[in-house]
C-alpha cells in the first residue's frame, strides 16, 4: 500500500521541494486515529488528547543546530493549556505592578491563552532551587519569554527546560502585531534540528482533531520545515517523513528518490577533489619557496667561503713579502761572524 504512494511522492521531489501524496497522508491519518481509539490509552480515559507527531529523517546530519517555528492552520493546544510568560522587570514598578501591567497589555491585544506571568526578579528569587525549577517545568505546557531578557534565562531556568524541549520561545512584547504573534506561537509548533543525529520530531496535531484538520497541519508543517532547512543546507535534505503518536508505530508518508544518493556521492567527490587540489599547490609552492630560499643561502655561503679564501691568500702573500725583508738584514751579520779575525 505504501510502495506506489511513496514512489509518487519521490517523483514530485524536485528543486528541493516536497509534494506529499494526499491519498497516502489520508490513509496514514485514518489508520493512526483507528489505532488510538482501539488502544484506549490512559490519556483518553482522562479526557486528554494524545499528541500526533511528524518524524523527519534527513540525508545527513545538519551542520548547525536550529529551531524552526511552525505556524499551523489549526491550533494544537486546547484553551485549558497552561502557558507561562517570562517578562522583564519594569522600571519603578514592583513585581505585582509588573504582573498587572502585562496582564492589561495582553488583554488589550486580545491574548487570552497566557495563564501566568513571572517577572525576571521573581524567577531569580522564588524559583532558584532545583525543586522549584522542576515544579515550574511540570506545571506548564509552553513557556514564552520577553525578547529583552531571553539571553538571561539559560543560567536561571536550568538545562532541564532544554532537555525536555520546553525552552522558552522569544516574543517581542513591544510589537504592534503582538496578538497575532502570540497566537502563532501558542497554537503553532516548533522543530529543533540538532547536530547529534539525522532524525528530529515535531508535534503537529492531537487525536481530538478531525482527519481533515490533521492533514492540513501536516502539509503546512512539511512545507515550512523543508523551506527553512533548504535555506540553511542549500541542497535536498529530506530523506523520509513518518507520522506517529506516542504509542504507535511510525507510518511512512514520504520517501525520497534513491537517485539522490548518486547526487550526494558526486557532491562528496567534488568536495574531496576541491580540497585535494589546493593542498598540492600549496605544497609545490612551499617547496619552490624552500628551493628559492635555499639558493640565496647557498650562494651567500659560497660567497663567504670565497671571501675567506681570498683573505687567506692575501695574508699568505703578505707573509711572503715580509720574509725577504728580514733575510738581507740577517745575512751580513752571519757573514761578519763567519769571517776569521786577522792576525795581529
Amino acid at each position: 500500500m505504501t510502495g506506489p504512494a511513496t514512489r509518487e511522492c519521490s517523483m514530485a521531489d524536485q528543486g528541493g521541494k516536497v509534494e506529499l501524496d494526499r491519498a497516502q497522508v489520508k490513509k496514514a491519518v485514518l489508520a493512526l486515529q483507528a489505532f488510538i481509539k482501539s488502544k484506549g490509552s490512559e490519556c483518553l480515559l482522562l479526557d486528554d488528547s494524545e499528541p500526533i507527531n511528524l518524524m523527519f529523517t534527513l540525508w545527513k546530519i545538519p551542520r548547525k543546530e536550529q529551531t524552526i517555528r511552525i505556524p499551523l492552520p489549526h491550533g494544537i493546544r486546547k484553551d485549558n493549556g497552561e502557558v507561562c510568560l517570562f517578562t522583564r522587570d519594569e522600571p519603578n514598578m514592583t513585581s505585582e505592578q509588573t504582573i498587572r501591567f502585562y496582564k492589561k497589555l495582553l488583554a488589550e491585544r486580545g491574548v487570552k491563552q497566557v495563564t501566568e506571568i513571572i517577572p525576571y526578579k521573581v524567577l531569580k528569587t522564588e524559583h532558584k532551587s532545583f525543586e522549584a525549577k522542576r515544579r515550574l517545568l511540570g506545571n506548564f505546557d509552553l513557556f514564552l519569554s520577553d525578547a529583552r531578557i531571553r539571553r538571561l534565562l539559560p543560567s536561571h531556568i536550568g538545562k532541564h527546560f532544554y532537555e525536555s524541549k520546553k525552552a522558552p520561545l522569544s516574543v517581542n512584547l513591544q510589537a504592534k502585531s503582538l496578538g497575532r504573534d502570540m497566537d502563532r506561537l501558542i497554537q503553532g509548533s516548533t522543530l529543533t534540528v540538532g547536530k547529534k543525529g539525522p532524525c528530529c520530531m515535531a508535534r503537529v496535531a492531537h487525536s481530538g482533531m478531525t482527519a481533515d484538520e490533521i492533514e492540513e497541519n501536516i502539509n503546512t508543517a512539511v512545507q515550512t520545515i523543508i523551506a527553512k532547512l533548504n535555506m540553511v543546507e542549500k541542497s535536498k535534505v529530506m530523506k523520509m517523513i513518518h507520522l506517529k503518536s506516542q504509542t504507535s508505530v511510525a507510518l511512512p508518508i514520504y520517501t525520497s528518490d534513491l537517485s539522490h544518493l548518486a547526487l550526494l556521492e558526486e557532491a562528496r567527490q567534488q568536495n574531496f577533489d576541491a580540497k585535494k587540489k589546493p593542498k598540492k599547490k600549496k605544497k609545490q609552492s612551499g617547496d619552490a619557496k624552500e628551493v628559492e630560499g635555499s639558493q640565496p643561502k647557498k650562494a651567500k655561503k659560497d660567497k663567504d667561503v670565497a671571501e675567506g679564501a681570498a683573505e687567506g691568500d692575501e695574508e699568505e702573500k703578505d707573509g711572503e713579502e715580509e720574509i725577504p725583508q728580514l733575510v738581507p738584514i740577517q745575512t751580513p751579520s752571519k757573514k761578519a761572524k763567519s769571517q776569521p779575525c786577522p792576525d795581529v
